[in-house]
């Protein structure tokens, strides 16, 4: 039989974890008498836990909502979840409760166990959060996922796993891990691809890792001056263009500031830019050129000239015919 102090954990345990359970039930996994189960009870209430009863055969208990809040019971993968949610929000994006949510977070990390806290610190400080709208059709991401590959990026560890790319294929991936990042309800992972010999953004519930991991690693240069976030805007704007093209702009690469993430802008003089750019079709291309304000030149694609000589013969006829 359990110590009183110890049952009455693993009841309150129990009554937060079903919404509903009758005298019998607890009698029965507490391995106690239904009288102790009413006297166990009366002590949570005591401490300030709100148990409502209810009398008769088809009775039973329900944990209820209180005046005040009383400790929580958590396992595991639920402190990991509510002290990541915590450090996100510490982060920012939701306005004055940047520093409530830091003063919990130092509570809650000051009780866990200091398995679960290596857990947590890796995670939070590992993952860069990306500001922006998260659509309903985000798919989830299992947590043992997303803890196993910040504990690679913490011990500079090799990341070996199984990814499926935009067209369903699945190949092995051998990555040096570097940042998660959070972005509008989707998590990627930001690497150096060994085979590849470059830097990849995976989405991560595309991901799944295989153990043993890999040897360790000297950490390299990282991507855009170390901007996370900039790296991970720029690879999934430009993942799903099926056309690139480039043009030459009749102007400094200071007055294309306003372009969005993703295009690339390179300085050639004092004049002129070249601007890396892609699209669905040559056609929203040559549409939308004219919106950087600037004059240009196509340089490639021929398709690309074409539809923005088509585009311009156009908006002349529909000058000329006034």
């Amino acid at each position: 039989m359990l110590e009183t102090s110890a049952r009455l954990l693993k009841l309150l345990s129990l009554l937060q974890a079903r919404r509903d359970w009758t005298g019998p039930e607890l009698s029965s996994r507490l391995g106690v008498s239904t009288r102790t189960i009413r006297n166990d009870v009366e002590r949570l209430r005591t401490l300030g836990y709100p148990v409502h009863a209810t009398p008769g055969v088809a009775g039973g208990y329900r944990l209820g909502a209180g005046a005040s809040l009383p400790p929580l019971l958590l396992d595991d993968e639920e402190a990991v979840a509510v002290a990541v949610g915590l450090g996100r929000a510490a982060g920012g994006g939701v306005e004055g409760i940047e520093e409530t949510s830091v003063r919990a977070l130092a509570k809650l990390e000051q009780v866990l166990p200091s398995r679960l806290r290596r857990r947590v610190n890796a995670l939070n400080t590992y993952t860069v959060q990306i500001p922006g709208q998260i659509p309903g059709d985000v798919p989830a991401v299992p947590p043992e996922v997303l803890t196993t590959i910040a504990n690679a990026a913490r011990d500079h560890e090799r990341l070996r796993f199984d990814y499926t790319g935009h067209d369903g294929a699945t190949a092995v991936r051998n990555v040096e891990p570097l940042r998660l990042a959070h972005r509008r309800g989707r998590w990627y992972l930001v690497g150096y691809d060994v085979e590849r010999q470059g830097w990849r953004t995976f989405r991560v519930d595309r991901v799944r890792p295989r153990t043993p991991a890999g040897p360790r690693f000297t950490p390299r240069e990282p991507p855009e001056g170390g901007d996370v976030a900039a790296y991970v805007e720029k690879g999934v704007n430009t993942a799903t263009w099926r056309h690139r093209a480039t043009v030459l702009a009749h102007a400094p690469a200071d007055r294309l500031a306003h372009l969005p993430a993703g295009l690339e802008v390179e300085p050639v003089d004092e004049a002129t830019s070249l601007v890396r750019l892609g699209g669905d079709n040559p056609d929203s291309m040559a549409v939308w050129i004219g919106f950087m304000g600037v004059d240009f030149e196509v340089l490639d694609p021929p398709e690309l000239a074409e539809a923005v000589l088509r585009l311009s013969e156009r908006y002349r006829r529909a000058v000329s015919e006034r």
